[in-house]
């Protein structure tokens, strides 16, 4: 890769993603410079369908496709971002299935806005979360990628889910999206017409309460599989769930309340933790022992199948 090309990932990191951006400067140097080219890919092709204020559907699927065949290769790249992907791509063998899967759920953020339950959803951070969990595991290159990728995949969902939490404010203010599943919203009597007037009432709060503990089963089954990443990387990746995990403890301290103000860390906090994280990984490099040692993540067991199980519960 040109450095070039590292230079404007590294910059739209910056800019855009300072949580990830703190926890990728951990990588070593073969690693942080890919995932600064697969930043700046993802964020582009984000940006076509979050940042569309007076774009046609029409001309953000397009946009979308022209990303799809510069990526793959179909066509000469145009621009610098999908320049470097593609090279990362071919060099890394990053799979097309992966990059067909990221541009398919971006896509479906151009017409879908709302969810009727968790496998849905899943379905969609099938492509937008876990495609990208996965790239990150290729270009780490463990030894044995198919004992890692599971845990890559729920640890990108982690990730995602946090993200769907803490921005409910942002994404119905601003897109008009709804990322909780309806069978959780029904479950507790909650309309999207509340979420919509940012109106908080005890049941949102027991909605944003099932769907951390969802969260957080797939932060324990994603760090339980950092052991399976090259070592020079498994410290990098901890720092990120547990500074990821970290937006379930401000969400809880404001009551659960997401919708009148949107949960965030400062500088401080995040450096607080990337340091208590050292302390601990230097007792032991155990990733399991030093989240629940650091992070803000509940040490109750809460698995799949106790959601999907009630899921299928009546409404109140």
């Amino acid at each position: 890769m040109k450095d070039k090309h590292v230079r404007t990932g590294k910059s739209i990191q910056q800019q855009t993603g300072k949580t990830f951006h703190l926890a990728t400067r951990l990588l070593p140097e073969r690693v942080r410079h890919p995932t600064y080219v697969l930043y700046g890919f993802f964020r582009i092709c984000d940006e076509v369908v979050d940042d569309a204020d007076g774009v046609s559907p029409q001309a953000q699927e397009a946009r979308l496709e022209s990303f799809r065949a510069q990526a793959l290769g179909t066509v000469e790249p145009d621009d610098p971002v999908l320049e470097a992907f593609h090279e990362l791509r071919e060099t890394h063998g990053i799979s097309d299935e992966e990059v067909t899967l990221f541009i398919d759920a971006m896509e479906s953020d151009i017409t879908k806005s709302r969810y009727a339950d968790y496998e849905e959803l899943e379905a969609y951070m099938r492509g937008s979360a876990a495609a990208v969990g996965r790239m990150m595991t290729t270009i780490m290159n463990p030894e044995d990628v198919e004992r890692a990728l599971p845990h890559a995949t729920a640890l990108g969902e982690a990730f995602q889910l946090t993200n769907f939490l803490r921005d409910v404010r942002e994404d119905i203010e601003d897109r008009d999206r709804i990322y909780l599943p309806r069978t959780t919203l029904s479950r507790y009597g909650v309309t999207d017409a509340e979420i919509q007037t940012l109106d908080f009432s005890a049941a949102f709060a027991d909605v944003m309460r099932d769907e951390l503990h969802r969260a957080e089963s797939l932060y324990r089954d994603g760090v339980a599989g950092i052991q399976f990443l090259p070592e020079d990387c498994q410290f990098a990746v901890l720092v990120s769930a547990v500074l990821y995990a970290d937006y379930h403890r401000v969400i809880r301290a404001q009551g659960y309340d997401v919708l009148s103000k949107e949960p965030s860390l400062g500088t401080l906090r995040k450096l607080s933790l990337i340091a208590r994280t050292r302390w601990h990984w230097r007792k032991t490099h155990d990733p399991e022992t030093v989240f629940r040692a650091v992070s803000s993540v509940s040490t109750s067991e809460h698995r799949h199948s106790d959601f999907e199980r009630r899921d299928t519960l009546p409404t109140r």
